[in-house]
Formats: structure tokens, sequence, C-alpha cells
């Protein structure tokens, strides 16, 4: 029992610290790509020191391991890029809402792993889930900021479906620590060649920010969620994340007074409404 409220304890606190996360995206001056960069540099400094603490070895197994953390570190990477980028050009909710589709998109491309087809109640979710972005969205097009925002995080949301995906069939063998050290290191060396921002020119404040975002922001609710998981169901683990958009959105309207019009919220309940049900679903099946 006790061990079950800890790990209840550690989901909630990271859930919450990701709802905050969103928020840089706004706070920081700089664009998504630098964002990242950034952020998994520090990060991948902080649970490297991390796993040296605890003593844990770096390396993988075979080459097919390393292969596959390159691959799993590049879709994190253009995930976390677009979905800064989908908060940037429309509002943090918008993204957030729009990233949420991943559980729904989750339940369409596992099947193609194994060979399976989706069922029936996932297409009706799923058009539940496109009646909510239409909902947030009414004259879809890219002149519209909010039709933008919603683009790039349904594609975020690909991109952490797949990686996602990917890491539960070829990579469960390690741990989220260490799945996260080598994906984090992949992210700063592919966006190392197209960053623009020197961290020597920038002001203090966005230094103290990039330093947050990277430490307390990203390396520590991965890793309390990591423990978490430990001594929760994942079902338990998934629908306690979902309260993330609740979060996010009521951050964003505090402290960056970004508002919401009454279709957003209906349009945002349907989506994340529809996200908390595959989850229970998809797990309760299982």
């Amino acid at each position: 029992m006790q061990h079950h409220k800890e790990g209840l304890l550690s989901v909630h606190v990271a859930v919450l610290i990701f709802g905050f996360t969103a928020l840089f995206s706004k706070l920081l001056s700089l664009t998504a790509l630098d964002i990242t960069f950034y952020r998994s540099v520090i990060a991948c400094m902080v649970i490297a020191l991390y796993l040296a603490y605890k003593k844990q070895s770096y390396t993988l197994d075979g080459l097919r391991d390393y292969f596959m953390a390159a691959i799993l570190g590049v879709l994190l990477a253009v995930h976390w890029v677009t979905y800064f980028y989908a908060m940037q050009v429309s509002s943090v909710a918008i993204g957030v809402i729009a990233l949420y589709t991943y559980p729904v998109i989750t339940v369409f491309l596992e099947p193609l792993f194994h060979g399976d087809k989706p069922h029936r109640s996932d297409i009706i979710i799923s058009i539940a889930v496109l009646f909510g972005i239409y909902l947030i969205v009414p004259d879809f097009s890219l002149d519209n900021t909010t039709a933008l925002g919603i683009a790039f995080g349904v594609f975020s949301a690909l991109m952490i479906a797949l990686r996602n995906i990917m890491q539960r069939r070829y990579f469960s063998a390690y741990s989220a620590s260490h799945a996260l050290l080598y994906q984090t290191l992949v992210v700063a060396l592919v966006l190392f060649v197209f960053h623009d921002a020197n961290v020597i020119s920038m002001e203090n404040n966005q230094l103290w920010l990039l330093l947050l975002l990277g430490v307390m922001f990203t390396a520590l609710p991965h890793t309390l969620f990591a423990y978490g998981l430990l001594h929760l169901k994942a079902k338990t683990a998934s629908l306690i994340a979902c309260v993330q958009v609740v979060y996010a959105t009521v951050f964003a309207a505090l402290i960056l007074g970004e508002w919401l019009e009454l279709n957003v919220i209906i349009g945002g309940a349907i989506v994340v409404s529809a996200a908390m049900y595959e989850s229970l679903s998809k797990r309760q099946s299982r």
C-alpha cells in the first residue's frame, strides 16, 4: 500500500510538472528548435550524472540497440520541436490538446506492428476526436494560427506515438532513465547542426529558464514518472497523464493570460475524453 501511494504521488507530481513544461514555449524567446537542443543537452548531462550516482552502466547490449536508440532519438527530436512550435504559433492549450490525440493515433499504428486491424470502437473514438478538432478549428486553413498549431500538434502526437510503440517493442529491456539518456543525446547531436542561438550571448534569465527546463522540467519528471510505473498499473498512469491538459491550460491562463474560448473548451474536452477512453480500454483489453 505504501509503495502504491508513493507511485501515485510520483506520477501526479510528474504530470503536474509536465503541465508547466509547456509554458517554456512562450517564456523562452528562442525558436522551438533551439529550446529542444539546449533542453536535450542539459537533460542528457543530468541523467548521465544520475546513472553514475546509481552506478549503472552506460552501454547497450549490442549494435541493434544503438541503432534503435538513434531512431527513437530522432523521433523524440521531431516530437519536441513540433510540439513547442505548435504552441508558439497558436497557444499552449491548442498545442497540448493536439498532442493528446496520440492515444488514438497509437491504436491505429500499433496493429501495424502485430498484423492486426483496429477495432470498431477505435474508429468511432477517432471520429469523435476529429469532431473535437473541428469544433476547435471550424475553418481549417494554414493561414489560421490555431489550425497551424493543431496541424503541428497532431504531427507531434504521431511522432511520440511511433516512439512509444517502438520503445515498448524494441527497447523495453532498458530503464526509462537509460533510454532517455541515449535519446536526449541523439536529439542534441541531430539538432546541433541546425541550432542558431549562442548560449554565451543569452540573457541571464533565459539561461536560468533553460537550466530549469532541462533539469526540473525534463530529467526530473521523466524519472518520477518512470518510478511511478514501478508501483502502478500502466492504465492508471496513462489516465493520470491526461490531466496534463488541464494543468497546462490553467497555468497558461493564469501566467500567460491565454484564456480559452468556449469552442476550444468543448473540443478539447472531447479530445481528452477520447484519450482517456483509449488509455483505459486498451489496458483493460490487455
